[in-house]
Order: C-alpha cells, then structure tokens, then sequence
C-alpha cells in the first residue's frame, strides 16, 4: 500500500471507479506543475469525465494499464475523497459520523447503526475519532 492518492486515466468514464476530483472540492494537487504536466501530456483537463481518484487504501483497483499519477492529499482533502466514494447509503451515516465529533448523545446507536451499514470499524474511528475499542464495545451491543 502507499501513502499517496493516484489519480488516473480510465478508457470508459461509465466505470464506476473512484472518484471524479472535481466531486470532492478543490484539491491542492491539482494545482501543481506536476499534475498539469501530467494532464497535458495525456491530453486530459482536471474535469475530464475520464479522470478519477483513489486514496492510498484503494490504489491497488487501479487497472494496469490505466495512466497513473501519485498525489499527497491532506487528511481533509482524503475525507472528502472517501467520503465521496461511499455509496449513497453510506454517505448519509458517513455525515451523521462527522457530526458525532460535536455531540456524544446517542454515540453507541449512531455507531451500531454506521456498523450495520456496512462502515467499515477504522472509518468509524477516523470519522468520529473515539476509541477503536469504544467501536468494537458498541459493535457488540
């Protein structure tokens, strides 16, 4: 696994793989040399329905023979990208998470259901920042 998001190139934009940069906000890497070189030399613009992003965790979905580019993304940046892969299902609990950062009512039913849903436990951690073992406690109630 790396630490670094890729961006790619995919032949058929109707593959539904990654995420499409522009549908997660601005993102500093698309902003530098490297990234505008690496368009231009594919002949691509950062709103091509054929460009897509994938975090560290994801990198391995990428096709081979897909063109391909490293990008460091900040930990704000990479929320927005996984949460921007979730389905729409998720993304509903996804948001009830971020906001669980201000507000502990109800903490072990919010996770139970984030659980059951189909969060995978270290989303949980990272989206409302309790314990790992808080999660595994609620996720056996």
């Amino acid at each position: 696994m790396t630490d670094d998001a890729y961006l790619f190139l995919l032949d058929d934009p109707s593959v539904p793989l990654g995420v499409a940069p522009t549908a997660v906000g601005d993102l500093a890497c698309m902003e530098t040399p490297a990234v505008r070189a690496w368009l231009d030399a594919h002949g691509s613009t950062p709103t091509s329905p054929q460009l897509r992003l994938l975090p560290p965790e994801e990198t391995a979905a990428v096709p081979e023979d897909a063109e391909r580019l490293p990008v460091p993304l900040s930990d704000e940046e990479l929320s927005r990208v996984r949460h921007g892969m979730a389905p729409e299902s998720l993304a509903g609990i996804e948001e009830e998470l971020l906001a669980y950062r201000d507000c502990a009512d109800g903490r072990d039913g919010l996770i139970g259901r984030a659980l059951a849903a189909g969060v995978p436990p270290h989303r949980v951690v990272e989206l409302t920042g309790v314990d790992p073992a808080t999660v595994t406690a609620a996720a056996a109630r």
